[in-house]
């Protein structure tokens, strides 16, 4: 197989390290990262020839557009978290500039990141989160609605992670995983709780198996017009869906901790008690408690194209998490 240009933003971030990590060791492509500070890229950028580091700012994307229009493939995963101007700049008007300067006639393939949090039951946009979302949220629904006017539309894959797992002493950690040690401090509570909810979560590692994959077998071949029934230009990522309850019985064996009964925690007392202690929330969070079940049709995982999954439960994430199990 004939060596790929990949162009790629959003190296330096948890997801972008697995993939920066995965693309160098285990291909021989030429690879382009877009960092604004490499002083943050953990991986080893000197380990082969092909490499070549990009120094700059995703709002200055014009100054790369020759280059862009050499490009084969494009991983776009640059995001911007906080602040309206920065974030819908960098996740809507440059990442849609992006495509614009790629060759239509030259680029196989655009693996475009966007969240789950767009997406309704049925995998399509939800409403709610152009309305209710956060900046980031917002911004991830604009730019998945204009992706269909670009000419390079038909190349476009755009991956909706779930919950993100990931992190290690050479790579960011994603928000969830920072959790996890809090998660176990309240086990000896959360053990008598039940509640109704559900989700999906992948870790960084199986997110760039997935991209490797695709970067090799481009889904919009015509050898691969669909996968698991979805249309191919847009893949929830995840592994199969986890209720809250099973998440809470996954943690109490892993620390040895026995489940005698649990008190259902309602949504109605949820609520009230928001009402009553007049906690403040955003209007995301408190869609985000009435929602409940954030699930989605076929999501893709490494094993969905015969990969072994790194990460496929949630005991599994204890474990790597370096959680003592008892």
């Amino acid at each position: 197989m004939n060596p790929k240009r990949i162009f790629m933003t959003g190296a330096s971030g948890c997801i972008g390290h697995y993939i920066a990590e995965a693309l160098i060791q285990d291909t021989e492509h030429d690879l382009f990262f877009l960092v604004r500070n490499p002083s943050k890229l953990k991986f080893d950028y000197e380990a082969r020839p092909g490499i070549t580091i990009l120094q700059g700012d995703l709002r200055q994307i014009d100054r790369f557009g020759d280059l862009l229009k050499t490009m084969d493939v494009a991983i776009l995963a640059a995001t911007a978290w906080g602040g309206q101007q920065e974030t819908f700049d960098v996740n809507v008007v440059k990442t849609i500039r992006s495509m614009e300067l790629l060759n239509p006639k030259v680029c196989q393939q655009v693996l475009y990141f966007s969240t789950a949090s767009v997406l309704d039951r049925n995998n399509q946009p939800l409403k709610e989160a152009a309305h209710l979302g956060t900046e980031y949220i917002r911004s991830k629904y604009d730019c998945l609605a204009r992706l269909s006017k670009l000419a390079i539309a038909p190349k476009i894959t755009a991956l909706f992670p779930t919950l993100v797992l990931g992190g290690d002493g050479n790579k960011p950690y994603s928000h969830i995983s920072s959790g996890i040690a809090d998660v176990v401090k309240w086990a000896d509570l959360i053990r008598w709780l039940k509640a109704d909810g559900s989700f999906h979560f992948i870790h960084g590692r199986d997110i760039a198996q997935v991209v490797q994959y695709l970067v090799d077998h481009p889904l919009n071949s015509e050898l691969n017009p669909e996968v698991n029934g979805m249309s191919t230009n847009r893949l929830v990522l995840g592994n199969k869906r986890t209720t809250v309850n099973q998440a809470v019985e996954e943690v109490c064996a892993y620390l040895g901790k026995k489940i005698y009964f649990r008190f259902p925690l309602n949504l109605w007392l949820a609520n009230f008690l928001i009402v009553v202690f007049r906690i403040q929330m955003a209007a995301w969070d408190r869609f985000s408690i009435n929602y409940r079940h954030f699930t989605y049709q076929n999501p893709v995982n490494p094993g969905t194209f015969g990969l072994s999954t790194y990460c496929p439960t949630f005991t599994d994430i204890l474990k790597i998490s370096g959680i003592p199990r008892k």
